[in-house]
C-alpha cells in the first residue's frame, strides 16, 4: 500500500504534518515503539507508530528521526494523547530528513492503524493475519504476563499451522510450541545458522535436516553494541550472541506478508530476550564484586560476606552454597586480540544444562568479565544423600563442551578460538583465589591444544597431560618419529597392525592375557608382534622407561 492511502481512510483520522511529496512511498509493515533507538528492530518500509514517551527534551527528536530515516522507514505517525499537539522540534526534524509525519488523534487506537495496514499489505488471508498481529500486539504491551515466547510460538501453530522453536546459539531449546526437536537437531540447526551468518548469507537461512526443511531467522540482541573490529567484528559477535527462530517450513515459498509477520515475531522474542538479559545484570554484578575482592587480596571474611549475599540469588530457597567452582573462558580472534563480552555471553550459555529449556534455566549462573577473560562463579548445592553420586566431582571440562562444540566451532569459523578452564570445587572463601588461579592455568593448558574449541580441567594439572601441550612441535615430531615411524613403515608394507597392538598392550598395563583377549589374538601371536616392535625400535617393553616413552609418543602423535 502507499502512504497516501492512510489519509484517504477517514476512520483512521490521521493528519499530515509534513512530507507531502513523499506520500507515494510503499508501506510494507507497521511497528509500534517508544524506544529511543528502535533501529535494530526495523528492516525498512515500516510505518512507525509512537506515543512519544521517548521524548524527554526537544533535543531528542533529531537523533530519533535520524535513526528512523537511516533504517528506511516509510513514515512516522505520532500520537497526540501524551503531549497534545505534536512538538515543533519533531516536525522540523522530519522535514530535514524528508520523513513523512502524521498526527494520530487521541481517540484513535494504534491497534486500529496496525490492523488496517496489515490488511492492506497482506496478500494472504487478511483476517487471520490481522488477528495474529493484534494478539502479538497485546502480548507485547502486557509485559511478562503476556506469556512470553511460548505463547507467541503457539499462536504461529494455531493460526498459521507453523511449528517453530527459539534456540540459543548452541542449539539449546529456549521456547517452542508442540513437540520438541529431535535429539541433536537443535545443535545441528544452530551450527548451520552460525555458519550462514559468519558467511554473510542473507536471512532467513533455509536448511534441510533429516528430510525436513527449516527456515532460520536471527533474533537480534537488543542494544547490541558495535565491536572494536568494525563491521566484520560486529558480524561474528552477533553470530555468537543471537538467538534464532527455527520454523519447520520453507521460507522460499512464502510471500512478503508472511515473511514480514515472521520478522515481527522475532522482534517480539527479542523483547523477551531483553528482559532475560536485564535479569542477568544482578548476577553479573555479584560475580564482578566477588571477583574484584578475590583478585585484590581482600580478607576471607569480607569475601565470605559477599558469598552469603550471592547464594540466595543464585540458589533460591537452598540457603548457602557449601561449594563453589570457578570457570574461566577466553575468546581470541586471529590478529585482533580477545573479546571478553563474547566470552561472557558464551560462558553463560555453556554453563546451562544443555537439556534445560526455557528462559529461567540460567538463573544460577553468575559470569563477570575482566579484560579478555570471562569468569564464572558457580554455586554447588550440598549433595542430596538420597541421590547416588549427587554433587560428586562438580563440573567437568569435557562434559561442558560436549553438547556445544560443533555449533560453536561453526560460529568461530576460521578466525576465532574458545578456550576454557575449570577449577576444583572449594568449600570456603579462602579457597577462591586458588581456584581462580587453577582455572586460569587449566585454560592455558587448553589454549596449547589444537582446535577451535578446547577445555581443560583441574584434574589434568597433576598429570602428564599438563606437560604435553607445551612440548615444541619440532621436538614432538622428532620424538614420535624416532619411536613410531619404524612401526608405521612396517605396518604399511606388511599390514601387521603393530601400532594398534602397541596401543592395546599399553592400555592393558602390559597384561598378555587381557591384551590378547581385547585384540582377539592368541597369546603367542601377541608375543610375536611385541617382539617385532622391540626388534624394530631397539626398545624393551618389559622396562618401565621404554613403556613410558612409547606411551608419550602415542599421546603426542
Amino acid at each position: 500500500m502507499r502512504l497516501r492511502a492512510l489519509l484517504e481512510t477517514d476512520a483512521l483520522g490521521l493528519r499530515l504534518l509534513g512530507g507531502q511529496d513523499e506520500l507515494d512511498r510503499t508501506v510494507r509493515g507497521v511497528m509500534t515503539t517508544d524506544l529511543r533507538d528502535p533501529s535494530r528492530y526495523l528492516s525498512g518500509g515500516e510505518l512507525v507508530l509512537t506515543g512519544l514517551a521517548w521524548r524527554r527534551t526537544p533535543e531528542d527528536s533529531e537523533p530519533f528521526v535520524r535513526l528512523l530515516a537511516g533504517a528506511g522507514v516509510a513514515g512516522l505517525a505520532a500520537g497526540e494523547a501524551e503531549l497534545g499537539a505534536i512538538p515543533d522540534d519533531l516536525v522540523g526534524a522530519c522535514a530535514r530528513h524528508r520523513l513523512p509525519l502524521f498526527a494520530v488523534h487521541e481517540t484513535v487506537a494504534f491497534a486500529s492503524i496496525t490492523e488496517y495496514v496489515v490488511r492492506q499489505v497482506s496478500g494472504e488471508r487478511a483476517g487471520d493475519l490481522a488477528a495474529v498481529v493484534d494478539r502479538h500486539r497485546r502480548l507485547m504491551t502486557s509485559g511478562p504476563a503476556g506469556g512470553g515466547p511460548e505463547v507467541v510460538l503457539d499462536l504461529l501453530g494455531t493460526d498459521l499451522d507453523m511449528r517453530a522453536w527459539v534456540l540459543s546459539p548452541t542449539g539449546r531449546r529456549i521456547a517452542g510450541a508442540g513437540e520438541p526437536l529431535s535429539t541433536g537437531a537443535g545443535a545441528a540447526l544452530a551450527a548451520e545458522h552460525l555458519a550462514a551468518t559468519r558467511g554473510g548469507r542473507r536471512a532467513p537461512h533455509r536448511v534441510a535436516l533429516g528430510g525436513t526443511t527449516y527456515s532460520l531467522f536471527p533474533v537480534r540482541v537488543p542494544g547490541h553494541a558495535a565491536s572494536p573490529g568494525g563491521q566484520a567484528g560486529e558480524l561474528r559477535e552477533r553470530a555468537l550472541s543471537d538467538w534464532l527462530l527455527a520454523v519447520e517450513a520453507d521460507a522460499g515459498e512464502w510471500g512478503a506478508p508472511r515473511l514480514d509477520l515472521l520478522q515481527g515475531v522475532t522482534q517480539l522474542i527479542a523483547v523477551e530476550r531483553d528482559r532475560r538479559d536485564a535479569a542477568r545484570t544482578v548476577r553479573r554484578r555479584l560475580a564482578q564484586e566477588i571477583l574484584e575482592l578475590v583478585q585484590s587480596g581482600a580478607p576471607p571474611a569480607e569475601i565470605a560476606a559477599r558469598l552469603r549475599v550471592a547464594a540466595p540469588v543464585l540458589l533460591p530457597g537452598r540457603g548457602t552454597a557449601p561449594h563453589w567452582q570457578i570457570v574461566v573462558a577466553r575468546v581470541d580472534w586471529d590478529g585482533e586480540g580477545e573479546s571478553g563480552a563474547v566470552a561472557q555471553s558464551l560462558l553463560e550459555e555453556i554453563l546451562v544444562d544443555p537439556v534445560a529449556a526455557g528462559l529461567e534455566s540460567g538463573d544460577r549462573i553468575a559470569v563477570a568479565h575482566t579484560g579478555g577473560e570471562a569468569i564464572a562463579l558457580v554455586p554447588m548445592p550440598a549433595p542430596d544423600p538420597t541421590e547416588e553420586g549427587a554433587g560428586a566431582g562438580g563440573l567437568q571440562a569435557d562434559v561442558l563442551l560436549a553438547a556445544v562444540r560443533d555449533p560453536l566451532t561453526a560460529g568461530l569459523a576460521d578466525d576465532g578460538r574458545l578456550t576454557l578452564g575449570v577449577s576444583a570445587p572449594v568449600q570456603s572463601a579462602e579457597g577462591l583465589r586458588g581456584a581462580l588461579e587453577e582455572a586460569r592455568h587449566a585454560r592455558r593448558v587448553a589454549a596449547a591444544r589444537p582446535g577451535r574449541v578446547c577445555a581443560a580441567g583441574h584434574h589434568e594439572l597433576a598429570s602428564h597431560v599438563l606437560l604435553l601441550p607445551f612440548v615444541p612441535d619440532d621436538v614432538r615430531r622428532a620424538f614420535t618419529a624416532r619411536l613410531l615411524d619404524p612401526l608405521r613403515d612396517y605396518d604399511r608394507r606388511h599390514r601387521a597392525e603393530l601400532v594398534p597392538t602397541l596401543e592395546a598392550f599399553l592400555d592393558c598395563d602390559g597384561s598378555w592375557t587381557r591384551c590378547a583377549a581385547r585384540l582377539h589374538l592368541h597369546v603367542n601371536t601377541l608375543r610375536y608382534r611385541v617382539g617385532r616392535i622391540e626388534q624394530l625400535t631397539g626398545r624393551d617393553l618389559s622396562r618401565l622407561e621404554d613403556k613410558l616413552d612409547f606411551f608419550l609418543a602415542l599421546r603426542m602423535s
